[in-house]
């Protein structure tokens, strides 16, 4: 089995006419054991780290990394077991919930901008501007807490905001921040049974909402403005990766591999030193040897 395999199999770009259907949320692939896919993930973890270290001594690139899912699809897990490996100093994670008063009262991509990677590093969007195509999409009666101009609310809302994601995500590629997406995607029954998990287990009790269930009565209309995000911004400089998510032991084994595909792709290094910098490091040795210092 390889690498490029397993990430061509999920690559979303440039793709009109795809249809959630068309990937299996119970599929694993060439796997068929967790003991499989977790050889892989330690693999892969281990690399993950390797990489990371270059990224942050290079300090040229930026990696962005936006989790979509629907609740309970394990974006939490992902992102922990994933990211296990790496140093937490060239790391960081922002979570997008409710927005504030502040955020509203500012563009729909204003808060997400402000989290965005510092050349060198790695961040991590647990949701994201996509939200805004998403719930207001199924919610259009939020768009009203956005203060927005009534003549601006038309029916080309979500073309244009999609056009917008775009135009950004190009801008961010153009300034070197690498930009993968991942939606895990979970069936309705596999949500069903953690949601029960949640309420069974005492550790667990503390993950559920009422909210949630709420949000589960309107599964078509997300699916349906899933499909639609996906299939307007889903690009060649920044692709979705529609991932499996019924398993978790294989979902967090893709996004894994996905990533590390994605920072081979950069031809990463650590800075070369330059002679007058090894004459440097040579006198210092010499001082350190012979106890001068």
């Amino acid at each position: 089995m390889k690498r490029s395999e397993l990430v061509k199999r999920y690559r979303i770009a440039e793709n009109k006419g795809f249809r959630l259907t068309d990937v299996k949320p119970a599929d694993t692939w060439k796997l068929k054991s967790k003991d499989h896919a977790q050889e892989w993930l330690e693999k892969g973890v281990a690399r993950l780290s390797e990489l990371q270290e270059k990224l942050y001594a290079q300090n040229q690139w930026a990696v962005l990394l936006i989790f979509q899912a629907m609740d309970a699809a394990g974006k939490d897990g992902t992102i922990k077991h994933v990211m296990s490996g790496i140093n937490p100093q060239g790391c960081e994670v922002a979570s997008f919930k409710v927005p504030s008063e502040e955020e509203l009262n500012h563009d729909f991509l204003w808060r997400t901008t402000k989290r965005l990677p510092e050349r060198g590093r790695i961040g991590i969007f647990n949701r994201s501007y996509y939200e805004e195509t998403l719930v207001l999409r199924v919610h259009p009666e939020l768009l009203a807490t956005e203060k927005l101009p009534a003549s601006l609310i038309t029916k080309d809302i979500w073309r244009e905001r999609f056009e917008d994601i775009n135009t950004f995500e190009r801008h961010l590629t153009r300034n070197g921040v690498l930009v993968r997406k991942f939606f895990l995607h979970i069936s309705k029954q596999e949500q069903r049974e953690r949601f029960l998990s949640r309420l069974e287990l005492p550790e667990k009790n503390w993950k559920f909402s009422l909210a949630d269930v709420r949000e589960r009565q309107k599964w078509g209309a997300y699916m349906r403005a899933y499909e639609e995000v996906i299939r307007n911004t889903a690009t060649e400089c920044s692709p979705w990766y529609v991932v499996p998510a019924d398993h978790k032991w294989f979902s967090r084994m893709v996004v894994a591999e996905v990533v590390v595909d994605a920072l081979e792709s950069l031809d990463l290094s650590y800075p070369k030193v330059s002679p007058a910098k090894r004459r440097e490091l040579a006198a210092a040795r010499t001082a350190l040897r012979i106890n001068k210092l």
